[in-house]
């Protein structure tokens, strides 16, 4: 078995995909299978079309198969989660142990109702500095480009 067959699957919603390729940083995502659904994949394409050109980064292209769990389906209309959001989350159903990236709150907490491992952008990025791909001093100037970031990430490195 290769590499790539034996790594976690990480199944992505569009924001984290669009957010490290921005960052010139979706390299840290090359130890995953990173699985995107046909909902994400157009999302991508349309905002951040490079996001799928980079070589050290195999996206795999994914469908859905059958239909949307009723309960999935209720807790999308009541979250008001997009089709992307909705198709991550029922691909996560095949495959329960993986690790769902998103960027969105509602998605998360979706997420977590079900059980799922959920991280975001700067869950990799602080993943990053953990393993040495990148220092805190890499990372700093990335938060810069959100409101909030700063403040989060000095209180989650300190």
């Amino acid at each position: 078995m290769g590499k790539n067959e034996t790594a976690v699957i990480a199944v992505c919603d569009a924001g984290p995909l669009i957010h490290l390729d921005d960052l010139d940083s979706l390299d840290l995502l090359a130890d995953f299978r990173v699985w995107v659904p046909e909902a994400v994949w157009r999302e991508v394409w349309h905002h951040r079309p490079t996001a799928f050109q980079r070589p050290t980064v195999p996206c795999e292209h994914r469908g859905v198969s059958g239909p949307i769990a009723p309960g999935l389906l209720v807790l999308g209309h009541a979250l008001a989660l997009d089709a992307g959001e909705m198709e991550a989350l029922a691909l996560m159903a095949s495959v329960p142990k993986a690790l769902f990236l998103t960027n969105d709150a509602a998605a998360r907490l979706a997420a977590e109702q079900l059980g799922y491992r959920v991280h975001g952008t700067i869950g990799i990025l602080l993943r990053a500095i953990r393993r040495g791909q990148r220092s805190a001093a890499d990372v700093l100037p990335f938060y810069g480009r959100s409101p909030s970031a700063p403040r989060c990430i000095s209180i989650l490195l300190c």
